[in-house]
């Protein structure tokens, strides 16, 4: 079984195997079990496209079948009657174009139990995927047609949400799934050790070929993730390609390497299958996988056909397939003849389709006397059924006997939690910051970290762009091994080796470790960069935890985005690094609830800020951190609020001593809270003005107070005056500065018209115009123009009196 060949790559911890026809004996009744099986699964994808109608992938649902079944039906371990069993094996979708064949996977199997040992199915539907439920494929949730209605069907998302059970993830949008998959490996085995779970990923090459892939496989094979297990479905076709890798003397379109080379060479053990149609050759090669005892991860490459005996084969089976009720889909549907009689009704009339398939409920009803074929089938055939069900059974029974148990010293998220809600309203002693000293928002975030961590015996895993140091998240790990996290040699180490400068699959892993429920991923890099490429694993993580309320409510598993180096104050970086425009992709960006921004400008608003973030529970929490040391403020001294108000959102820093203040400023960013307090503010008021100064520090933490408590921070009156001071960009002052008089007013780092140069923080600071003299030079100018308009309006107003 072992190959011989000379090794290209050099030394590997990994091992390389090839399974073919000659060494994959099996049991041949177990075989024809699973042929038959499959006969009945891709009878069912093939209806799942014509009756949606005609929409969802069923290449790449096909192609994988047989790897999944045998994962079902054998080789995975988990507990049908729960499928939030913390320690049972997962199977990861993170190619989401199957969800055709997911969905279809997981109906059949609640079908066999269902009819054998019904007993064992979760009492909540919401815990199965029926056979029912296939009529919800690719439906919105507002769908009432009367089947839906009368079956309370789900609407399955047309790509994997939680909303399925057995799923952590949502997937399937440019290898976020391999990323966030790696990072539910992650967690497992840093929970449960030598008995970690088994993390099976479910993928296709077109999936290996983003960027994140590449930088996730190798954080993988560097940290030997043993119980990580990617099963891939190489088919050679993608939308658009026939020949995505090269294979033997035949370039690529895309990449030049072949999925075993690609595996190997990252140091996973990889085993290829010479025919991933014969179930002799996916089986033998499944359990190959669990014999190997090197620590690394596994890549099995099962060689396969897109839409083997669909009637359409290759791309053009990827999102495609046939005509409504025609006769090739009828043919697809011959080998399930013999099996289902004459019991699958024909509708020919062309002109009667061309009516018909868009009428929804008459399509619906055509479905369902489909899917109750399938059903009578499973019911006349005890044979396959009991077969199937009792192997469900023994997967339940196999996992009771492990008695996978948390590793000794494993840890504890809850007390992250515990330990917020009891510092609520105080910052512990250790953190509390002496006024006239100085320290950067990075470093005050980095010994936050620091403490949930110890207080959580390390619930916190960390990550960043090889910048671990200069980001300061190093400090979250100051209490635990040094080096870089291994699974066999480093489990307490508490920082990850993720590729290196690698933000996109950073990101994926850190979301897929909070995913997994037990720990929060932190990964952090310049903001200029993270919050770009961290936002679509950002976004499918706030989706995944929304979505995983109907499986399993409960509050969201946050993890934390740290946007360092951010802003104008990483002027020597010029810039390509400096920018201001990250926060525009995070603040109020996403639905209510499920991101939160910090914004703090104060180094003393860092943990009150983090730790109302922690208690509130979002899905995404990214706070904006500069590099340069700031000055510690005596708040008191300087008439400024007490920190503790920060964990408003918005609060009124500096009140003014008139009734009715000469203006309104709204400040966020370091650079406008700092020059404003320490500069701008003391002449102002040497020239006798008085203005309401505001200070945004979360505007999802504002969003969160009732709308009284928001009118009484923060009324109309104000924003319809008020002028801005930002080190962000313009739109993120919108909701607080609402009249085009304020706004041409605001201060911001575009406002000249160019990208800024070069140089120290003050100097770039300086350049943009949001240096304190030149917000005091704005603001008194704003003063005297706001100072006319009310005039205007007083006489105007007068007049009408009158």
């Amino acid at each position: 079984m072992k190959n011989n060949k000379p090794n290209p790559f050099g030394p590997r911890r990994a091992e390389y195997f090839e399974i073919n026809a000659a060494n994959s004996a099996s049991d041949e009744n177990e075989i024809k079990i699973f042929d038959t099986f499959d006969t009945i699964y891709r009878a069912v994808c093939s209806m799942m496209y014509n009756f949606s109608p005609l929409t969802g992938h069923p290449g790449g649902s096909i192609s994988s079948g047989r790897i999944v079944a045998s994962l079902l039906y054998k080789n995975a371990f988990y507990d049908i009657s729960n499928p939030n069993r913390a320690e049972a094996d997962l199977i990861s979708y993170s190619a989401g174009h199957k969800s055709l064949g997911l969905y279809a996977q997981w109906a059949l199997r609640n079908e066999v139990v269902r009819i054998t040992y019904p007993e064992l199915l979760p009492k909540n539907i919401n815990h199965q995927l029926r056979l029912e439920d296939l009529l919800g494929f690719r439906h919105n949730p507002i769908a009432n047609t009367r089947l839906t209605k009368e079956f309370h069907v789900k609407a399955l998302d047309g790509h994997p949400t939680p909303t399925t059970p057995f799923l952590k993830l949502s997937t399937g949008a440019s290898g976020v799934g391999v990323a966030s998959t790696v990072g539910l490996a992650f967690a497992a085995s840093d929970l449960y050790g030598k008995d970690a779970p088994f993390i099976h990923m479910i993928e296709g090459e077109g999936g290996m070929t983003p960027g994140r892939v590449a930088e996730t496989m190798a954080s993988a094979g560097t940290s030997s993730l043993r119980n990580l297990i990617m099963h891939l479905d190489w088919n050679q076709a993608s939308i658009d390609s026939n020949a995505v890798c090269r294979e033997n003397d035949v370039p690529g379109d895309y990449v030049q390497w072949t999925p075993a080379e690609f595996a190997y060479l990252h140091d996973w053990n990889t085993i290829l299958v010479e025919d991933g149609k014969d179930f002799r050759q996916v089986l033998a090669a499944q359990k190959k996988a669990s014999e190997i005892t090197n620590h690394q991860p596994t890549c099995i490459v099962y060689r396969t056909i897109k839409g083997w005996n669909y009637g359409i084969e290759g791309m053009k089976s990827h999102g495609g397939g046939h005509r409504f009720c025609s006769p090739a889909f009828y043919k697809s549907m011959e080998p399930i003849k013999e099996l289902a009689g004459n019991s699958l009704k024909i509708y020919e009339d062309e002109a009667e389709l061309k009516s018909t398939v868009n009428n929804a409920d008459m399509v619906e009803e055509m479905y369902w006397d489909a899917l109750k074929v399938i059903r009578n089938i499973f019911e006349t055939h005890p044979e396959i059924t009991k077969s199937l069900a009792d192997r469900v059974v023994n997967s339940k029974n196999t996992l009771d006997k492990a008695a996978r148990k948390k590793r000794d010293n494993a840890p504890d998220i809850s007390k992250i939690y515990t330990e917020a809600k009891a510092n609520e309203n105080k910052i512990p002693e250790a953190l509390v910051l002496k006024a006239g000293t100085s320290t950067a928002l990075r470093t005050e975030l980095g010994k936050v970290l620091r403490f949930y961590n110890k207080a959580s015996n390390g619930a916190m895993l960390t990550s960043a762009a090889d910048l671990y140091g200069s980001t300061s998240v190093n400090l979250a790990g100051e209490d635990f091994p040094k080096g870089f996290f291994n699974a066999e040699k480093n489990i307490d180490c508490r920082m990850l080796s993720v590729g290196g400068i690698c933000e996109d699959g950073m990101v994926g892993t850190a979301t897929g470790i909070s995913a997994y429920g037990n720990h929060i991923g932190v990964c952090s890099s310049y903001g200029a960069f993270i919050v770009s490429l961290g936002h679509i694993a950002s976004r499918l993580h706030a989706i995944g935890n929304q979505a995983r309320q109907l499986v399993e409510p409960g509050p969201y598993h946050p993890f934390i985005l740290v946007a360092g180096h951010t802003g104008i104050k990483t002027g020597e970086d010029g810039p390509t690094h400096a920018d201001p425009q990250p926060l525009q992709l995070m603040q109020e960006n996403f639905v209510k609830g499920c991101s939160m921004t910090l914004t703090p400008w104060d180094p003393q608003e860092i943990f009150p800020l983090l730790t109302a973030a922690l208690i509130k529970r979002p899905a995404v929490i990214t706070p904006f951190v500069t590099r340069p040391n700031e000055k510690v403020i005596d708040r008191e001294a300087n008439g400024l609020a007490p920190v503790t108000v920060t964990t408003q959102g918005m609060y009124l820093l500096r009140n003014s001593a008139k009734k009715n203040p000469d203006g309104v400023i709204v400040l966020q960013g370091s650079e406008a809270g700092n020059e404003f307090v320490q500069k701008a503010l003391p002449l102002l008021l040497k020239d006798g003005i008085e203005v309401a100064a505001y200070y945004v520090s979360s505007a999802e933490l504002f969003d969160s107070l009732s709308v009284e408590e928001r009118n009484n921070i923060f009324p109309e009156k104000h924003a319809l005056e008020a002028m801005g001071v930002t080190g962000f960009t313009l739109p993120t002052m919108y909701r607080w500065v609402q009249s085009a008089f304020g706004r041409s007013h605001t201060l911001y780092p575009f406002r000249k018209g160019h990208y800024l140069g070069s140089g120290k923080a003050e100097s770039v600071t300086l350049e943009a115009g949001l240096d304190g003299e030149s917000q005091y030079k704005e603001i008194k100018k704003y003063v005297e123009e706001l100072k006319q308009i009310r005039a205007a309006v007083t006489s105007s107003l007068e007049s009408v009196n009158q």
